[in-house]
This record gives structure tokens, sequence and C-alpha cells, in this order.
């Protein structure tokens, strides 16, 4: 037979003393949920917010599980799928056998997307020895073959997905379904951000947002705060980015305003995560339009660093990218966690996804990035950055060494090349093998789950230890798969 005090407790509400009067269990349970918001906003602003802006409560700095060798993540993502025979991964079989059914010179051929398989199709760029390291990669990257003493090419990677949508949220999430948790939100999460001003989680858009849509960079089953902010490197870079009263004053009021409001309707409906996160992204706005317009003001940047990053160049999309690698450095500089760049939109040539006119698609493509990348290498390395923030380029997937009709490459999610710099990598070097064709990884095959799981372990997290509880268990960005690439760390 139960007790009385167990019976109250199961079939009435309990009461508890608050001064004179006394508040319901569900009523404590509502007021007493700040400090557990708290909590939360905290740990997205890197610990570092003080008692009064969380409420009276404070917490401990984003806890890491070993030492870090990295602070910051700029993802250059290459949309579409960079072909590795054309680039960093050279087969001398395919000058070799150019022009012979690749059914007769490879053997068996995998089903590719579109079913429309030419003959062996060697690489329209010469490959050659670069650097003192002496990897061998083609003249379609000249302004980053510069810096390849600095890179560290994983040759062996594969992906799970043939299409883009899905091979798009496998990259970014870790799988190929919509709704998951990008990695930079993966990031944010474990370690938030290291400026309250700016979101821990950037994406600036070029121009392309990938198959799969904003998916691909949003917070999933996490607390919404930790989505990715979009910028476009462009004025204005984001909707009511500046304030439209009259005077400070005016702001200030209609700021205070709100927040009186929104703390009214946190006391009557309760804790929220979608109302909480609507409230810490508005805050997080009103900081930004102050931050915001100084961030992407680049007249303060030097005529030598302009020209760095090919601000000056004649071609237009590579000013746009220019634009946007210049603005990840600021932003880095500015304690956000990690930042993505996506493509710049070319006429005719948007995406790496040369289904036909290989050499016009890879090559307008190239030459957008090229320069820009190369200088965000150097002016990273100059202001002693490169060494804490590691930057990794890559697509989806990478292409067939056949050709789709005569002059194009089909998807290829066999294997395909990608590549690291600084943060803690070993530069000068490559990993993994492909086979003779550039086809198939065949040595130290790679998936995508190894390469979160590395970039996790470069900011200081243990992978197999991000977790958040969701549906019933406990969910990473690795699942249950990934394993640290030791091989390549410095």
């Amino acid at each position: 037979m139960m007790s009385t005090s167990m019976e109250s407790s199961l079939l009435g509400p309990v009461r508890f003393s608050r001064g004179v009067a006394p508040y319901c269990r569900r009523e404590a349970l509502v007021r007493s949920a700040g400090g557990f918001a708290a909590l939360a906003y905290a740990a997205l602003f890197g610990g570092n917010a003080s008692a009064e802006e969380t409420g009276g409560t404070t917490t401990r700095g984003p806890r890491t599980d070993h030492p870090a060798t990295a602070r910051n993540v700029i993802f250059l993502y290459m949309d579409g799928g960079v072909s590795q025979v054309d680039s960093f991964d050279y087969k001398p079989n395919l000058e070799k056998y150019h022009g012979q059914d690749p059914r007769q010179a490879i053997g068996k051929l995998e089903k590719t997307q579109f079913e429309n398989i030419g003959t062996v199709l060697k690489s329209p760029w010469t490959f050659a020895p670069r650097g003192q390291s002496g990897l061998w990669t083609s003249d379609l990257f000249p302004q980053v073959n510069r810096e390849i003493d600095s890179l560290c090419i994983l040759k062996s990677m594969t992906s799970k997905f043939p299409e883009h949508t899905s091979a798009n949220y496998f990259l970014h999430s870790g799988t190929g379904l919509q709704g998951r948790p990008s990695m930079g939100a993966w990031a944010t999460y474990g370690l938030g951000s290291e400026n309250q001003n700016f979101p821990g989680f950037v994406l600036l858009n070029g121009g392309l947002i990938p198959s799969g849509g904003l998916d691909n960079f949003g917070s999933g089953f996490l607390p919404a705060t930790y989505q990715a902010s979009v910028l476009e490197p462009k004025d204005p870079p984001l909707a009511n980015i500046r304030p439209r009263e009259k005077n400070a004053r005016l702001q200030s009021l209609k700021q205070s305003l709100i927040r009186d409001l929104d703390r009214r309707t946190l006391q009557d409906v309760g804790r929220l995560d979608a109302l909480e996160s609507a409230i810490a992204n508005h805050e997080l706005a009103a900081r930004m339009q102050l931050t915001v317009p100084d961030l992407l003001n680049l007249d303060g940047e030097t005529r030598e660093t302009h020209s760095l990053y090919g601000l000056d160049s004649e071609y237009e999309f590579t000013r746009s990218y220019a634009r946007q690698c210049l603005t990840a450095r600021r932003l880095i500089e500015r304690g956000v966690r990690f930042v993505e760049l996506t493509c710049p939109r070319i006429g005719g040539y948007d995406r790496w996804d040369a289904h036909g006119g290989l050499v016009n698609n890879h090559g307008q493509n190239a030459r957008a990035v090229d320069q820009p990348i190369r200088g965000l290498l150097v002016d990273l390395r100059q202001r002693g950055l490169l060494d804490e923030t590691l930057v990794v380029f890559s697509g989806e997937f990478g292409r067939t060494p056949f050709a789709q009709g005569s002059d194009g490459r089909d998807h290829n999610e066999h294997g395909f090349s990608l590549w690291m710099a600084g943060g803690g990598v070993q530069g000068g070097m490559s990993f993994g093998e492909t086979d003779e064709w550039g086809y198939k990884a065949v040595t130290d095959r790679l998936e995508i789950h190894d390469l979160h799981a590395t970039m996790l372990h470069l900011l200081g997290i243990d992978h197999t230890r991000l977790t958040y509880r969701f549906g019933g268990r406990d969910i990473r960005l690795t699942d249950v798969h990934g394993q640290v690439i030791d091989q390549i760390l410095a």
C-alpha cells in the first residue's frame, strides 16, 4: 500500500513554499527553467556569458576531451564534385588507354548515375610534381599548387551515395537523410562561439545553395540556435541588418520592449526550444546590426591583401569568391567557430557537375576559386592563424575516369580526393590511394565519418562523446562509425 505522501505526489499538485504564497510543481518547473536555458545560452556563446546575461547563472567554458590543435574551421565546399583525376590524383593509365572501351581496359564498371558511358578519358590538364614535397597535381589549380607543401591530400575518400542531394546530406551531416544536424552545428554545439556578437556557425553563400537546400546547414534536432546563419558577401549581406529606427535611443527602446515581452511570454508558456531559440536569435541579430557592417567593410584591408585574394581580378567570379575567402578570415578572427563557403553561380558552369564540357566547367570554376583559396592560405599563415585554423576543401563525391558521352564525367562515389590544411594536420603529404584508374579507393579507404571524426578531434572533441539524446538514443555526427585519421596528424 502506498504511503500518504506518495499518494499526494501522484494524485495532486505538490505545493512548495515561496515566501507567503505557495505555488504548484508545474509553476516551479516553469519558473526554474530559466536556469536550464541559461546553461544552453552560455554553451552557445562559449561559456563566456555573464551572470546578468544568463539570468544569474554562469557556467564554465566549453569542455574539450583533449588539447585542440584547431580553434576554427573554414570549409570550402566544392558543390557538384571536383574530378579527382583532373586535379589531385594522377593516373598515367588514363593517358595510355585514352579512347578505349573502359569495360575492356578497366574491367567491371559500377552503375553510374546516368549510364551514359563513353571511352577512357585522359585529363586535359597536365600533371607534374610540385613543391618540396613533390606531390603530383594538375595545373587546374596553379595558384593552390604554390601552397602544396601546406596541403594534406586525402585520395581515398568515398561516399555512400551517387546523387547530389543524399551525398550532400552525407557530407554535411553524416547521414544521407534530410533533417540531421550539420557538422557546423555539431561543432558549435560542442564548443560554442568565442564572440557573442556573431553566430558560432556562418554560411557565406556565394550564390549556390546545393541540392538538398538549407537543410545541409541546419541544426536538425539540436537547439535551433546552432543552425548556420547565412550571409551573402554583398550589400546588404542579409535582410534587416540595418536598424530602421531614426536613432540609437529609439532602437534601444524597441529592443527593451521586445525583451520584456519575451520574458513575460516565457513565464506564461514555459521554456520551449523554438521560442527560446527565436529569442536568442533576435537578440543576436540586434548585436549583429552593429558588427556585421564592419565585418563586410573591406576598405580597411591593404591593397596588397586585396590583390593577394584576387579582389582586383578581371574575372568577376574570382572577385566574388575572393570576397568570401577574405570575409571568412575576418570571421574566424572574430571568434566564429565554423565558416562554410559555397561556390559562386557561374552562368552556364555553376557547380563542378561536369556531365559535359569538362574543360569549360572545371576551367571556369577553378579560375573562380584558385587565387582566393591560395590568398586565404597565405594570409592565414602570415597572420599566425593557419596553425589554429583547419581549412578543408571538398565536394560531395568525385568523377569517373571514363567519359560521360564524349567530354564529361559522371558522378563517382567510389573514390575521390579532398585536402586539408593547417589546424594540426601535416602538410606536403597525401594519404590513401585509388586504383590505377583513379576509380575506386583501394588503400586506406576512408568514409565521410572518418573526415568528421578527424575534424572534431582536431577541435579537441572525441567524436564518440559528442552526443545528443534524441528519439530514445544518443546520436552523434559520426553515428556508430568513424575513425580519426591518425596518420595525417602533425
